[in-house]
């Protein structure tokens, strides 16, 4: 294992420069789009008619650029996970500037996707060139680790994820001798991010008093409801694909799929935009600052935001939108019922909605945990994830096969 040592240092690093520029970019370009501009032309930066106008003109770009850059910017990202195969370099230039354009035009993915299917097919392309007698399979978890550990600044999420792609790979050694290359990208992609960005996850939720019989009834009520309401977008994510697909082209379906978004965008609040991350935070510093009806609100429009961008053609990911979904929805609980405890809520939401989303048990556990950081959540946590797990387990995915139809 040692001479795995250098080269998933190399790729962790790496991994986390591409993630943090195409960031710095896209918030550049955030600030132009959603500063400069509306204020230049005397319109309000999020007034409904610039959301509507600014996301519609997003649809058209990321369309025009699909169509023409070579590869149209990958695959269909209705029928990608988060680690595939690699993909031509080629394709690599056209996907970054389509995910920039989405990221800063506020379309409800993240970067995880088409950043770790760069990370992968640049490990894979330039290791394979470095290292030609190295097996061809060992660049794909590198540089998979490397861009996992980058997005939440500590190797553990990469783990948890590769973790449940390795034991279902029969072969020698243990399961820590598969991790091991993996775990220093991983690491090294953390560090990286840690010491140039200093990502934090934390909401600052009001502290945790402790678990109580009725945390334990909250959190096994809305870890299942909110995957009830994630497997119901699930449903529907392949009809909507449909839809869409039946415009033909590109720019018309991305165009749509715009302006679409952007009157979610007018209903549901400037909140409901982007990735969801920053704006995830602004929720949670104020857990009695909306009514439940305004946090219901948000829910369903985040929720039907994400679906949207995910089936019309955008490339993104779909594990920060559906953090936001979760917190919103949690939040809603705590409005509802104020003996709900607002971390309580936010933990169950988070754990539910991941679960049907991504159907990756350890990373919604994980990212669960992380947003209260504090481990007093995390015996409510494994108790309310399995009736959960039971409405998603062998269930149709948020993720088709060529021909249209969804995983099981």
């Amino acid at each position: 294992m040692l001479p795995l040592v250098v080269p998933s240092l190399v790729v962790g690093v790496v991994s986390a420069l591409v993630l943090l520029g195409v960031d710095a970019v896209a918030g550049q370009l955030q600030g132009v789009l959603w500063g400069t501009l509306p204020d230049a032309l005397g319109i309000g930066r999020y007034s409904a008619l610039w959301m509507i106008v600014m996301l519609t003109a997003v649809g058209l770009a990321v369309g025009v650029v699909v169509r023409q850059v070579y590869g149209h910017a990958g695959p269909d990202p209705a029928t990608t996970g988060l680690v595939d195969a690699p993909m031509a370099p080629g394709v690599l230039p056209g996907l970054l500037v389509v995910t920039v354009l989405a990221l800063a035009g506020g379309v409800s993915l993240g970067p995880e996707n088409p950043i770790t299917a760069t990370n992968i097919a640049l490990a894979y392309w330039l290791g394979r060139k470095a290292a030609p007698r190295a097996p061809a399979a060992l660049w794909v978890p590198l540089g998979a680790a490397g861009t996992i550990g980058a997005l939440f600044g500590t190797p553990v999420a990469a783990a948890l994820i590769l973790s449940e792609t390795f034991a279902g790979r029969p072969g020698p050694g243990s399961l820590w001798d598969k991790l091991f290359g993996p775990l220093v990208a991983a690491g090294a992609g953390g560090l990286t991010a840690v010491l140039i960005a200093h990502p934090t996850f934390d909401l600052n939720l009001p502290p945790y008093p402790g678990t109580h019989w009725s945390d334990l009834l909250a959190a096994l009520v809305i870890a299942p409801l909110a995957a009830a309401l994630g497997m119901a977008a699930v449903r529907a994510f392949p009809y909507l694909h449909a839809l869409f697909l039946r415009i033909g082209r590109p720019v018309p379906a991305l165009a749509a799929g715009g302006l679409a978004l952007g009157l979610l965008g007018a209903l549901g609040g400037h909140l409901t935009l982007f990735k969801g991350l920053d704006e995830v935070k602004t929720l949670a510093s104020d857990p009695d600052g909306w009514s439940a009806g305004s946090f219901a609100l948000m829910t369903v429009v985040k929720l039907a935001a994400l679906v949207t961008a995910a089936a019309c053609g955008f490339r993104g990911g779909r594990i920060f939108p559906a953090i936001f979904v979760g917190v919103a929805l949690g939040l809603c609980a705590h409005a509802l019922v104020p003996a709900v405890h607002p971390t309580v809520g936010v933990v169950s939401g988070v754990l539910g909605i991941l679960l049907a989303i991504t159907r990756q048990g350890w990373l919604s556990l994980f990212a669960a945990a992380v947003l209260a950081a504090d481990t007093a959540v995390l015996p409510l946590l494994c108790v309310a994830v399995l009736p959960a797990w039971l409405l998603v387990t062998g269930r149709v995915q948020m993720q088709l096969h060529e021909d249209g139809t969804p995983l099981r």
